[in-house]
């Protein structure tokens, strides 16, 4: 029988301490794959704890894939790579804060391991050799066909699979966009913005300029030098400025006002708004049929599933199936059916529903944090309700990369947002540090919210 000295600690439910105790038996060698746990009820007698903390602690380690549960039979220990402690020595207090605290990773923190692997065994059963066969250079039609079934109920967006278009990542389907549009027209990003975006167009010879920004996003009588706009309207980053409806619609006179204008809306995080629906896509306001829809699952279940996709209007999609038709499928037939029985039968919305869930817990965990600080006085919270990260500003006199430097030298690696212009950052942006907080891991949380307590 298992047994642990269960300990209370403060921030810490005793279902997580359990959990952390058969994880590092597990990881460790202890529990053996194979190796049957014993049930929630005799675990919890023997602990003298509840049955719903074992359960807690079953599910964690059901969730992330250290145990597997067979039903009317108990559950059993998973094939994992196991670390032994002795292998490394102990990093001391500064090194652990340094690699535990990342506030500008922003990556999910829990994969569904469980479901994920039953789908593929049944996918390896159902299908056999059909895996094998040659795939639609739009990608596999069960797949486009769950996709658009997902936004019609969660966006709201009514397209055809005919108009999707998946692709491994949103690198390569950038690139497509590149040579679809052509190299001859000017791409304006958003400043601030998402630094990798202008990589990606300036590697692929393309000319771009930066959008200037207010309150409510682009302003479109900065774009007349523009044929095509990227911008994430639901929730831009690192501002954190959800669009409002009369701005969307000023660009989409902008995009009609010109020849062979086009705007590219990012979508990639729209699924994490904790106080409201998300606002309908700029995507289903477009009738004209100039908006580039792109969205990828790197962001709700993990960065190594490398699926994304576009959705375009169907005279683009004809277009592209004339000019790059050769292009073949780059995501392979097996993590697309997966994928799209994952969609179908409701697994997906289960898994966003229980992160959104996480995520806001986690979130109010930090602004915790922050408002514990002593030196909260000096600290504003902004743009919390959306998205994965939020700003916070902070009242002092020091330069920003001092500032980092400052935060840096608690062990808290961090971004000022002036750091995503392209171009100076306005006065007024100083002092303003963006927190993702999506990537931490428990123990980083635990060290942050020391940390700030503590000043």
């Amino acid at each position: 029988m298992l047994t642990y000295e269960l300990k209370k600690q403060p921030g810490m439910p005793l279902y997580e301490a359990l959990y952390r105790c058969i994880r590092e038996d597990i990881l460790t060698g202890k529990l053996s794959c194979g190796e049957k746990l014993p049930s929630k009820r005799a675990l919890a007698a023997n602990l003298e704890v509840s049955k719903i903390t074992v359960e807690g602690a079953y599910n964690q380690l059901l969730e992330e894939g250290y145990i597997c549960a067979r039903e009317k039979v108990g559950y059993f220990v998973e094939q994992v790579e196991q670390r032994f402690s002795q292998a490394a020595p102990e990093a001391p207090p500064q090194a652990k804060a340094l690699q535990g605290i990342d506030l500008i990773a922003n990556n999910p923190a829990s994969f569904p391991f469980s479901v994920w692997s039953r789908l593929q065994r049944e996918v390896m059963l159902d299908l056999g050799k059909r895996l094998l066969q040659p795939l639609p250079n739009q990608g596999l039609w069960e797949l486009r066909q769950a996709i658009a079934a997902h936004l019609a109920q969660f966006r709201g967006m009514q397209v055809s699979a005919q108009q999707i278009l998946v692709g491994a990542g949103t690198d390569f389907l950038y690139n497509l966009l590149i040579q679809l549009l052509g190299r001859d027209k000017r791409y304006a990003v958003e400043e601030p913005g998402y630094d990798k975006i202008r990589k990606i167009y300036a590697a692929g010879g393309v000319t771009c300029i930066s959008a200037s920004m207010d309150t409510e996003g682009v302003l479109p009588q900065t774009l007349w030098q523009a044929q095509v706009l990227h911008i994430s309207p639901s929730h831009h980053f690192p501002t954190g400025i959800i669009m409002p409806v009369s701005r969307r619609q000023a660009l989409l006179e902008w995009v009609k006002a010109g020849q062979d204008r086009w705007i590219i809306e990012d979508d990639y995080d729209s699924e994490f708004r904790f106080n409201a629906r998300p606002m309908p896509a700029l995507q289903s306001m477009d009738s004209a049929g100039r908006v580039i829809y792109m969205n990828t699952f790197s962001k709700t279940l993990a960065p190594s599933i490398r699926i994304s996709y576009m959705i375009l209007p169907m005279p683009l999609m004809e277009q592209f199936q004339k000019k790059l038709g050769f292009y073949s499928c780059t995501v392979p037939s097996f993590e697309q059916y997966t994928l799209a029985r994952f969609l179908s039968q409701g697994y997906f919305e289960k898994h966003i529903n229980r992160m959104r869930k996480f995520y806001k817990t986690r979130r109010n965990r930090v602004l915790a944090a922050v408002q514990q600080s002593p030196y909260a006085h000096k600290l504003t919270v902004q743009e919390e309700n959306a998205g994965l990260h939020f700003l916070l500003q902070v009242d002092t006199d020091l330069p920003d990369e001092q500032l980092v430097a400052r935060f840096a030298e608690a062990g808290i690696h961090i971004r000022s947002l002036s750091s995503y212009y392209h171009r100076p950052a306005p006065p007024e942006k100083a002092h303003c540090l963006v927190v993702n907080y999506s990537g931490l891991s428990e123990e980083g949380l635990h060290t942050l919210e020391n940390i700030l307590k503590s000043g």
